[in-house]
């Protein structure tokens, strides 16, 4: 039986009854530390380790012979003890944090199906849910109709607008590839998110074909320079096609002009992206989506839920305004042994040669369940509260001694140096910018070492290091921002 006894047990004698009984052993383990534990103000957000110590404490090497149960049970619990608690409360350090409870429950269920969502015969649950979700992102996005998919993340959906982009405008590249084309440019502002750079690399567009359009003083793209640009590819004898404007800058947070950069893609017979990976789920707030204004007008968008929803990594939504099958003439191969053309029902319904993948793993679920539960006006209070607790952060901000806001935050990007005593009133001395730039690295490594929050940092278009704080858990409070800004101070205020 290649392996298999006739009762359930394989060749190393383990059952269905032992693998049960670990798997409950194993969900109490993975409960407490990385769902109660996790979501403890009290607990550390990280217990750091020296690569060195960490590969000890594991005991990574992999043997000939298997182990005790209790002995894997350990294992699972030295991964969570020592792993990043991202649904910490003071985990503000990527675009992604806390935990929602029923989108962690589809994710498990996600999981234990284990199932690839290419075909209505393996997955139909998911292909008729998958259907839906993307129809309401697509007509909050302004659309009646269009098509989409769900992808590996942002830079892979941003990379599929680029690929669909191209194909529109030359067809023939599916077949003949890049003997076919001419030298092609795209654009994107300076402050755009790197995979625009990765997508044209691997698609064979290259990098030095990527314009970089200039922003203004809040981070966003300058309308009149990307024009500047068109002109400045066509006259270097490169073929414009393709425009990516950001919602939500990774850094800044900044909402490019969509309507004004909309009017140049349409006169000049542009393809216009909008990479709202990050600002996508402002569409949610009646308030704020303003900041959207003009995003019906796109070709394509890119939307993560992963991130400010916290529908958990990782959930990313490409979305297309085309309505004449775009997307699977694009990437489609047709594979006869997934996609028979004499199947008993709908063909429509095998959505798999939508994507360059083959697997694709279940992205809808966690975000269909989690929307179930809250609704979409729960959704809208979330995002609400993102903003209202950012607007207090940069309120505090400004009225501290020892911290300065580089910008006032458009989203719930805060951006701030801490100043500590040592510095304050030397900002003309010559080593002053060296020196501050020193204060963020030193903090953060403390903050880590000590395990009591984690808060990004990085320089930008020549401003030295400064913290980046992101405000999107739904389980934080003003408490956690204030208390963000004391730690700050205690483990800055000696440098």
């Amino acid at each position: 039986m290649n392996g298999i006894n006739g009762h359930g047990t394989d060749i190393s004698g383990f059952s269905h009854a032992k693998g049960q009984y670990f798997l409950r052993q194993a969900f109490e383990v993975i409960f407490e530390e990385t769902i109660c534990k996790s979501t403890d103000v009290n607990e550390k957000v990280c217990d750091w380790q020296e690569p060195e110590q960490l590969e000890k404490l594991l005991d990574l090497e992999l043997r000939d012979s298997g182990e005790s149960n209790d002995q894997v049970l350990s294992r699972v619990h030295d991964v969570a003890k020592y792993s990043v608690k991202t649904n910490h409360p003071r985990f503000f350090n990527q675009l992604f944090s806390g935990v929602d409870y029923h989108a962690l429950a589809g994710r498990l269920l996600t999981e234990t199906l284990n199932t690839s969502q290419y075909t209505y015969e393996v997955a139909p649950v998911f292909v008729l849910m998958e259907d839906v979700v993307l129809t309401k992102l697509r007509s909050m996005v302004g659309w009646l109709s269009g098509d989409g998919i769900f992808c590996p993340g942002g830079s892979i959906s941003n990379s599929f607008a680029m690929n669909v982009a191209r194909y529109h405008a030359f067809p023939e590249v599916k077949q003949q590839g890049l003997w076919a084309l001419p030298r092609l440019a795209v654009f994107s502002s300076q402050d755009s998110h790197y995979s625009v750079k990765k997508a044209a690399s691997f698609l064979g567009v290259g990098t030095d074909n990527v314009f970089l359009v200039k922003t203004d003083k809040s981070g966003s793209m300058d309308p009149e320079d990307l024009e500047g640009k068109i002109k400045l590819a066509r006259s270097q004898g490169a073929v414009p096609f393709y425009v990516n404007a950001t919602s939500g800058t990774t850094v800044r947070g900044a909402f490019d002009p969509l309507d004004g950069i909309a009017d140049i893609c349409e006169k000049n017979g542009l393809w216009m992206h909008v990479d709202a990976a990050w600002g996508g789920s402002v569409l949610f707030s009646k308030k704020h989506r303003h900041l959207l204004k003009g995003i019906e007008r796109a070709n394509s968008v890119t939307w993560n839920p992963h991130k400010m929803l916290s529908t958990g990594l990782q959930c990313s939504a490409f979305l297309v305004r085309d309505t004449t099958n775009l997307l699977e003439k694009c990437h489609s191969a047709s594979a006869t042994y997934l996609f028979q053309q004499d199947k008993f029902y709908d063909m429509s319904l095998d959505t798999g040669d939508k994507t360059i993948q083959c697997g694709r793993k279940v992205d809808c679920l966690k975000l269909w369940l989690m929307w179930k539960a809250v609704g979409t006006k729960g959704l809208t209070e979330r995002v609400d509260k993102a903003f209202a607790l950012t607007r207090y952060l940069a309120e505090e901000i400004e009225k501290r001694e020892g911290f300065q806001l580089l910008y006032k935050p458009q989203f719930v990007n805060t951006c701030f140096w801490y100043i500590p005593p040592s510095l304050r009133g030397k900002e003309k001395s010559a080593d002053y910018q060296d020196r501050l730039s020193k204060v963020a690295p030193a903090i953060k490594e403390q903050m880590i070492k000590q395990g009591t929050m984690m808060v990004g940092y990085q320089p930008l278009n020549g401003q030295v290091n400064f913290f980046r704080m992101i405000v999107i858990s739904p389980h934080i409070s003003q408490r956690d921002m204030d208390f963000c800004l004391d730690e700050i101070e205690r483990l800055g205020k000696d440098l």
